[in-house]
């Protein structure tokens, strides 16, 4: 049974929008901090550890061009591991080992968690990470928050339908005071 993983760099304010991206007033915010050999270390275990990736449209336009060109061991992680995108527009996925999500998310997904045997991870995707946490199917959080406030951005957070608890179980401050904090959802 796989559990879905959501992964955020977030500012103070949380802002989880371009962290690493151009497209923004404050392109490549989160770069701006040394997160340390320890926050290295979380960041590629994390990474290593997943056996799937979930992304966005958006997202994954912006890995696929990306990671194929990259080398080492998590490019490698990334390149060869599979990968799906929830998309009702993209058909035709060039990155290897991607498959198209296209049909209800909440059916998608759950479908997803019962073929992948371990971490689904979703790095980034804002507006699928609401979905995902609209119909409960995130099992854990990593929230790697920045010590800044950006004031402006799409915020990883909006309004959801209902409430939804969470249960800390690591937090710890790396680098030049980036808190990462894990939590899994209590059901």
């Amino acid at each position: 049974m796989g559990r879905v993983v959501v992964t955020e760099f977030v500012s103070l304010d949380g802002v989880a929008e371009a962290p690493g991206g151009e497209d923004f007033k404050y392109a490549n915010w989160s770069f701006e901090f040394d997160r340390g050999e320890e926050g290295e270390r979380f960041k590629l275990d994390e990474a290593l550890g997943a056996e799937a990736l979930l992304l966005g449209r958006r997202t994954y336009e912006g890995f696929a061009a990306a990671w194929p060109q990259y080398e080492g061991e998590l490019a490698e992680k990334y390149n060869g591991m599979p990968k799906f995108v929830v998309s009702s527009t993209l058909t035709d996925p060039e990155w290897n080992n991607t498959r198209v999500l296209s049909g209800g998310l909440a059916e998608e997904v759950t479908r997803l968690k019962d073929e992948v045997d371990g971490d689904i991870s979703v790095p980034g995707s804002i507006r699928l990470v609401r979905g995902l946490l609209e119909h409960d199917l995130v099992d854990e959080l990593h929230l790697m928050t920045f010590p800044v406030l950006l004031g402006t951005g799409r915020r990883l957070f909006g309004e959801t339908s209902d409430k939804s608890a969470w249960k800390p179980t690591e937090s710890i401050t790396v680098g030049d005071g980036v808190l990462i904090t894990v939590l899994q959802r209590a059901r």
